[in-house]
């Protein structure tokens, strides 16, 4: 039975962690040249700051959540939200590129869980029917941070220091670390089902051995890789193919992450209407689809700003039912399960980034990087619908077996 307490506030509690999380993910892109000046390092060497933040969530995720499955989920968002305070704070205070890049890995390591945590939070939080709903809110949080808070933390940091922007981080952690201690309520379903784990100490599914949930994260990394692809090179696209100004670079980003607010509610609706997977393999396919127009097309600079938004929107109806998809299939341990998804979305982001890239590198224009995401968003549907037909056969498989052992 859910519990008789008002929603809002812890919902609005995790989406201010996910806002400090997004912002700290992405505002380093937008003052990479400010952060190589600040350490004396070359661009392409600040760069391993964000390949070591992405390194830290596909690290962090398992990790963290393994060690922290069986204390109360809000204990360990608060321990989770004191860790990213610290070292995103103590990034601005990193003197050369090694103690950078230490902070950078370590300042990565809660982003999965916590999002991992917070979504099985959400979900519990939820009314009957509305936990994509209550998922949708959480990312909300990541989703306003590219639109809001990454321009406005580039801004400061162009302005001003580079350090100022992670001094920013660092208040949404204190902020969120507030917010969750007086907000986030005690789970009764959690506390009861942490008595029964005392009771059966070997009731969890064998997560590692869990051959579905393994798919839906291999769907989670090359599918999103996508999106990926054609985000990397946004600028040259915009600067290179439709002639643009370097400022419009900017805005497109602006209008890719309008796209991304309204896209995460509208896939949490999807998810309620259809089945989690189901949605995805609708979003997917479109997302497909649009980018492979991209590729044709990018050169109007009115349609590559109109094209920005529809892959931002498009893309981020797929956060809600991958993660609903990844809790239903890591039954027995969600916690896990769920933020192991977290660290395929930052694999996405690696690959998508480095496959994109490989045309490049040979000579072709930047609107092969869309064909290349086109191309890795076709193989998560088939991805998608490979673990469909693996469900169908499977409870097909199950009735048999109980039809024969009601014969005998």
């Amino acid at each position: 039975m859910k519990q008789n307490i008002n929603t809002t506030k812890p919902l609005l509690a995790l989406a201010l962690g996910g806002f400090g999380i997004g912002l700290t993910e992405f505002v380093i892109m937008g003052i990479l040249p400010e952060v190589a000046n600040g350490l004396q390092v070359s661009i392409p060497e600040a760069g391993h700051f964000i390949a070591a933040y992405a390194l830290g969530v596909v690290v962090g995720a398992p990790l963290l959540a393994s060690m922290g499955d069986k204390l109360p989920s809000r204990k360990m968002l608060l321990l989770l939200m004191v860790w990213f305070t610290v070292f995103n704070t103590l990034s601005a205070f990193s003197p050369n590129y090694y103690t950078m890049l230490s902070m950078r890995f370590l300042s990565g390591l809660p982003h999965g869980t916590f999002f991992g945590i917070g979504s099985i939070v959400a979900t519990t939080l939820a009314k009957e029917g509305k936990a994509a709903q209550a998922i949708a809110i959480m990312f909300s949080g990541l989703t306003v941070a590219n639109l809001i808070g990454v321009p406005l933390g580039t801004y400061l940091g162009q302005t001003y220091s580079w350090s100022i922007s992670f001094f920013l981080v660092g208040i949404v952690g204190i902020l969120t670390f507030l917010s969750i201690f007086f907000w986030m309520p005690k789970i009764d379903g959690e506390v009861k089902q942490q008595s029964d784990e005392k009771e059966q100490p070997k009731a969890n599914v064998p997560v590692f051995k869990n051959g579905e949930l393994w798919a839906i994260i291999a769907l989670t990394a090359i599918g999103t890789g996508g999106f990926f692809a054609w985000y990397s090179y946004i600028a040259p696209l915009i600067t290179d193919v439709a002639n643009l100004p370097e400022y419009v670079v900017s805005y497109a980003m602006v209008i890719a992450g309008a796209g991304m607010v309204l896209g995460n509610f509208i896939g949490a609706r999807m998810a309620e209407v259809y089945k989690p997977l189901k949605s995805v393999i609708i979003s997917l396919t479109a997302m497909s689809l649009v980018l492979l127009i991209n590729s044709f097309f990018a050169f109007n600079a009115i349609v590559v700003l109109v094209l920005a938004f529809s892959i931002g929107l498009i893309t981020f109806t797929v956060a809600a039912p991958l993660q609903m998809a990844i809790i239903n299939s890591a039954k027995g341990a969600e916690k896990i399960g769920a933020s192991m998804n977290q660290s395929a979305f930052n694999i996405g982001n690696a690959s998508g980034a480095y496959l994109a890239g490989l045309p490049l590198v040979f000579g072709f224009s930047v609107t092969a990087a869309s064909v290349v995401g086109a191309i890795l968003a076709g193989l998560g549907v088939l991805i998608a619908v490979g673990i469909m037909v693996y469900r169908k056969q499977k409870v097909k498989a199950e009735k048999q077996k109980k039809q024969l052992a009601s014969c005998r």
